[in-house]
């Protein structure tokens, strides 16, 4: 479609040539919001080699690394940008606001509450500063902010609290950005997605959907978090431990499975301890809002002095004493699993130990590199491996046919995704007789 100076124009910024670094700016007349603000991961972590890493770091040269949105794409734009809205905590959404929200010195970052609370503790945490105001903006609630322009904030469920889908109420129309989303109706932490809202939504009248499509390859519905928790019963509480020692590792911010965790911890009556930087950093968010109350229930080893102690405590009064949580899921080689595997620390396996991987591998190239040669060492030292003990956080294509049938969208924009899944999506869509999905590129615009 062609391009011009008034009406609703996108450009998909980040996450529509690959899947990360999630990024669209949304321009309405003369005015422009900037949805979500990600990081792309693999290139992140293959430039910096640790994940925790980010205060040496610069937009330029993350630029260079292909880590963080090209907001060259939108040069033109640079002086109406208005708002900055990320719709969760994840990275790959939000981590790019430290280097790139001073770009746009004016516009505020309007998130939720949880959001806004990892945002602060990365900014803290590394010593950076932005310019920009960070404003907070309940789930289910809107935010005006211009006379052309209403933000609404839609509470969705994710693997993470407090995410949302973005509503922009627009004279040219209502654009929904639903970037990740799955419709859980047994959640275990906070409340179930409002499917109502979306219907209201719908029956108004939706001009475009922008849609997380990550899972567009498969036919299912993703599974509830609460599934997830039995997973977790049935390995951590049904299988031998005695004598031995238990590991668990899973995405640092999935503070609803980490719940799940130290319930089964409780019931081994293990003493519980957290180790890593990312799990501090998420849960103390979570604290800071009382989302949770993990202090009374968890050691948290934050540092590797406080580990190379704890861990030390653990093999004197017995292995079979604690559960240990821990980052490095991924195989990420500075991680604290892959310092345990390398025998870099005061704790080492042993013969019949138990490894519990609550997640799965991130389906990018660095990872399964890394994640392979953790698994190879895990191997050859006889430790106990238990994989995918996890549901998804983002939904597949029978949760997108609900999407599509509560907002029944004029466009549809698959987002979160190569070409090629975004293909099937838009064949996906069709069947269900929507014709008018766009497959994009990173910094392409379309006038709708």
């Amino acid at each position: 479609m062609a391009t011009g100076a008034a009406g609703l124009e996108i450009c998909t910024i980040g996450g529509f040539t690959k899947t990360e670094g999630n990024s669209v700016a949304v321009k309405v007349d003369n005015e422009v919001v900037i949805l979500d603000m990600g990081l792309s991961m693999e290139d992140y972590i293959r430039y910096t080699e640790d994940l925790e890493d980010t205060s040496a770091k610069t937009y330029s040269q993350l630029l260079k690394a292909n880590a963080v949105p090209d907001y060259g794409f939108i040069s033109d734009w640079k002086e109406k940008v208005i708002a900055i809205l990320p719709t969760h905590g994840h990275l790959d959404h939000v981590g790019a606001v430290p280097f790139a929200a001073g770009m746009f010195p004016t516009a505020p970052i309007i998130c939720t509450a949880y959001t806004a609370e990892v945002l602060k503790t990365i900014l803290m945490d590394d010593e950076m500063q932005i310019p920009n105001k960070v404003i907070v903006l309940n789930s289910n609630a809107t935010y005006k902010l211009s006379e052309k322009i209403t933000v609404e904030f839609v509470h969705v469920t994710h693997s993470i609290p407090h995410t949302v889908i973005i509503v922009l109420h627009t004279p040219h129309g209502k654009l929904v950005y639903a970037n990740d989303f799955k419709f859980d109706l047994e959640p275990l932490l906070g409340p179930k997605p409002n499917l109502k809202r979306l219907k209201e939504l719908g029956d108004e009248g939706v001009q475009v959907l922008i849609v997380d499509s990550l899972y567009a390859h498969l036919h299912k519905k993703t599974p509830s978090e609460s599934v997830a928790r039995h997973m977790l019963q049935e390995v951590m509480l049904k299988t031998e431990s005695k004598g031995r020692a238990m590991i668990v590792t899973t995405f640092s911010s999935h503070i609803a499975r980490l719940k799940s965790i130290i319930e089964m911890g409780e019931k081994l009556e293990r003493k519980i301890v957290f180790v890593g930087r990312s799990l501090d950093k998420y849960c103390r968010a979570a604290e800071n809002l009382e989302l949770v109350d993990f202090s009374k229930k968890v050691m948290m080893m934050r540092s590797r002095d406080h580990a190379e102690r704890m861990f030390k405590r653990i093999e004197k009064e017995g292995r079979d004493k604690y559960l240990i949580v821990c980052t490095g899921h991924q195989g990420e080689p500075k991680a604290v699993l892959s310092r345990i595997a390398r025998r870099e620390t005061s704790f080492e396996f042993r013969a019949g130990d138990i490894v519990v991987f609550s997640c799965q591998t991130i389906p990018v190239e660095i990872n399964i590199e890394q994640r392979k040669k953790l698994e190879e060492s895990l191997k050859a030292q006889k430790v106990r491996m238990f994989c995918d003990v996890h549901v998804s956080g983002h939904g597949a294509l029978e949760d997108h046919r609900e999407m599509f049938e509560l907002v029944r969208p004029k466009h549809i924009i698959p987002i979160h995704v190569g070409n090629e899944k975004a293909k099937m999506l838009a064949n996906f869509a069709a069947t269900m007789g929507y014709k008018s999905t766009h497959i994009m590129q990173d910094g392409k615009r379309i006038m709708l």
